[in-house]
């Protein structure tokens, strides 16, 4: 069960979140807003690269850690949001995060990759290089996503990312 803060609204939902949605430029893409943040640690974790995709997976693996941030206080609609974005291929999972700036243990929600086996996976994700190198593709996808998230007849994320990349990927290339 994730931590959850009765208020007015319901209760509100901390998750964990340690690739594209440490880019503000997502969150905000996502959410229509920036929630309150705060860095975290997730133990016996690793963050991986996956093969033919510009964001990361993670699954446990004994004595490694990942660091990233925690999402505070999102609402249910906000949590489903994140839901659809993190498609089929995450599972939502309850962890322990260490607070980097309390020293202290808090249980939230974080998306896992579901395929513990996948061969697509392979080093180690780096933040700094795909904001450098992906995250402005990443935010045009993430606005188609959340476009075709209002129709009626709304596809997977999967597919609105694939549909993008490959868009992106048949232009020609400019002299």
């Amino acid at each position: 069960m994730s931590v959850s803060v009765n208020c007015v609204g319901g209760d509100t939902h901390n998750v964990f979140v340690y690739g594209s949605l440490l880019a503000d430029e997502v969150v905000h893409t996502l959410l229509k807003r920036l929630p309150p943040t705060t860095p975290a640690t997730l133990h016996d974790y690793h963050r991986f690269k996956i093969k033919g995709r510009v964001y990361p997976a993670i699954l446990p693996v004994h004595n490694n850690k990942v660091n990233g941030r925690v999402l505070l206080g999102l609402s249910g609609v906000e949590l489903d949001i994140l839901d659809e974005f993190e498609d089929v291929e995450y599972t939502r999972t309850d962890v322990d995060v260490f607070l980097s700036d309390k020293s202290e243990k808090l249980q939230v929600y974080a998306y896992v990759w579901a395929n513990r086996n996948d061969p697509n996976l392979y080093s180690e994700w780096d933040f700094e290089e795909w904001k450098q190198v992906h995250m402005n593709d990443f935010v045009k996808m993430t606005n188609g996503f959340m476009e075709e998230l209002e129709l009626p007849e709304s596809k997977p994320r999967v597919k609105t990312y694939e549909t993008f990349y490959k868009q992106e990927n048949d232009k020609p290339l400019q002299p």
